[in-house]
């Protein structure tokens, strides 16, 4: 059994085909993921609670309590980021995956080099965090609070309020949000956004982008992200 690196990131794996679940866990330890495993949604879901993971990577078909209301259920609970497989590709089961609040997903067979690409890309973004404050650094707001009509965005503390109300984001929804407030009206492109909150430089599935954006739009207001046909998004400014 390899040695986990130090420090490395740990991963909660849930399957249920044990061939899958033992092959995955050991390629993860190759690359240093120290990763503990549960066998159905259930189990998943208490090993989450006894001891939450810093990744949850797991399967949409579970025995029990399946892959998508495990992840709503997380979700319930945490922010942590999660990572999803399927077998199938059918439009129905990545988005049902993403609109329960997984960050991304991953098709399966997939080679090992792509899955711990995945993880690291999801963790990346996911993991970011305000800059400490030098100790030589003139009193006052370090970081600019973004402001688009009722809508505030504090960079520096990574806060969200629309009216003055609290709003919790997901780590990918804020970076999407930011992506979107560092220029107001101005039409982002979904390879664009894919590349920039994702770090895909390559042509990736962009409903992953779209099933975000509905996210976020139930979070922020509807009508503050406007689609553009054809382009991609952009955020309203009440004129």
């Amino acid at each position: 059994m390899t040695t986990p690196v130090p420090g490395a990131p740990r991963i909660l794996l849930v399957e249920d085909d044990e061939v899958i679940r033992e092959t995955t866990q050991l390629a993860l330890e190759r690359y240093g993921f120290p990763v503990d495993t549960a066998g159905d949604g259930l189990e998943g879901l208490e090993r989450f609670r006894a001891a939450p993971p810093d990744l949850l990577l797991l399967d949409v078909m579970l025995p029990l309590l399946d892959g998508v209301g495990l992840c709503r259920r997380i979700r319930e609970e945490s922010r942590l980021p999660i990572l999803m497989m399927s077998a199938r590709t059918e439009p129905i089961d990545v988005i049902s995956g993403l609109e329960a609040g997984a960050d991304d997903y991953v098709v399966k067979p997939f080679e090992t080099a792509v899955l711990v690409a995945r993880i690291r890309s999801v963790l990346r973004r996911t993991s970011f965090e305000p800059d400490p404050p030098s100790p030589a650094a003139v009193p006052g707001p370090a970081h600019p609070v973004r402001v688009i009509d009722d809508l505030e965005v504090d960079t520096g503390a990574m806060e969200v309020k629309v009216a003055g109300r609290p709003v919790p984001l997901t780590p990918t929804e804020l970076r999407l949000l930011l992506e979107f407030t560092a220029a107001p009206g101005v039409v982002m492109e979904r390879q664009t956004l894919l590349e920039r909150v994702w770090d895909y430089s390559w042509g990736a599935d962009s409903r992953v982008v779209d099933v975000h954006v509905q996210r976020l739009r139930a979070k922020i207001g509807a009508a503050r992200i406007e689609t553009v046909r054809g382009f991609g998004y952009k955020l309203r400014r009440t004129p």
